[in-house]
């Protein structure tokens, strides 16, 4: 009589992973302050090794300008990355292991605006602006070597090698004062953002969307210093930036309120080169809620 054949189990256990959607949800709300222009937080970097918090660096570069005052066409555009390592943990129910990561984020944003002007010099306009943001969110993590060629679920599918894409639509509106007074300047902005981050096509098992929601006021003053550089006179600059996250940046790093404040000098380059006008190098102090950092910027005015 024949017998019948048991059927064969692997004997493989079945690691899993841990929920990475509330995660991938915070990773989008990272990825709002790249995509929002933000001088106070263009360059932020936080690392506390000490305690196996995961590490996050930031970088921001952008900028805008009107076309003219016969055509007040305003455009603007940033380009912003970052990088934050947080570590997961897989089980099988009886082993557990941690999996370091690398997320990269990179995000660029476009606005399109125009200048209203409030009064007879023109100096003082309110510019509604229409953003655009798209980004994306790479995983890449080196799977120890107790997950090969064992079962394992999609979260650990996405820490391994796994992609978050995601667009932004929204706008700001500004309100900007630039008085000049030869050979002074003065610039005054104060602006309130509104972008909706959704996901798309990214990897199975993971999906995020954030709110990019803030306000800021910057302020700026350049002066001669009296003395020369390639020709012409060279100026003194000092800067000031606030900015407050109100959307699902607020509290994600700790702190909801960001200010920056700046020193530097500002060259003349018009003697030398017809590419830009000005040449900008300024120090920067910027300090939060139980944050401090400090970085040195460089700027071109054409």
């Amino acid at each position: 009589m024949p017998t019948a054949a048991k059927a064969q189990t692997s004997s493989l256990p079945e690691f899993t992973g841990p929920d990475v959607q509330k995660r991938a949800n915070a990773v989008l709300a990272l990825l709002s302050f790249t995509v929002t222009p933000d001088l106070s937080a263009s360059t932020l970097g936080i690392r506390n090794g000490s305690t196996g918090d995961p590490s996050l660096s930031m970088t921001q570069f952008g900028g805008g300008f009107t076309l003219s005052p016969s055509f007040p066409l305003y455009l603007e555009g940033a380009i912003g990355g970052s990088r934050y390592d947080p570590t997961f943990v897989a089980t099988d129910g009886q082993q557990e292991r941690a999996l370091p990561t690398r997320w990269t984020n990179v995000a660029a944003t476009g606005g399109i605006g125009w200048d209203f002007p409030l009064n007879e010099k023109r100096d003082l306009v309110i510019r509604p602006i229409f953003n655009f943001s798209l980004g994306e969110v790479i995983s890449d993590a080196t799977a120890a070597q107790f997950l090969i060629n064992r079962k394992t679920d999609s979260n650990i599918s996405f820490i391994q090698n796994g992609r978050l894409n995601a667009y932004g639509l929204g706008g700001s509106l500004m309100i900007g004062w630039y008085p000049r007074q030869e050979p002074y300047e003065f610039d005054l902005e104060l602006r309130y953002t509104d972008i909706y981050l959704q996901s798309f096509g990214s990897s199975s098992g993971v999906r995020g969307t954030a709110n990019a929601q803030s306000t800021n006021i910057y302020a700026r003053w350049r002066a001669p210093t009296g003395l020369l550089a390639l020709n012409r006179p060279l100026r003194y600059v000092l800067e000031l930036s606030h900015s407050d996250y109100l959307g699902s940046q607020a509290d994600i790093l700790g702190f909801n309120q960001l200010t920056s404040l700046g020193v530097g000098i500002e060259i003349d380059t018009g003697a030398v080169t017809k590419l830009f006008s000005r040449l900008r190098i300024v120090a920067r102090y910027a300090f939060g809620k139980d944050v401090t950092g400090a970085s040195l910027g460089l700027a071109l005015s054409f």
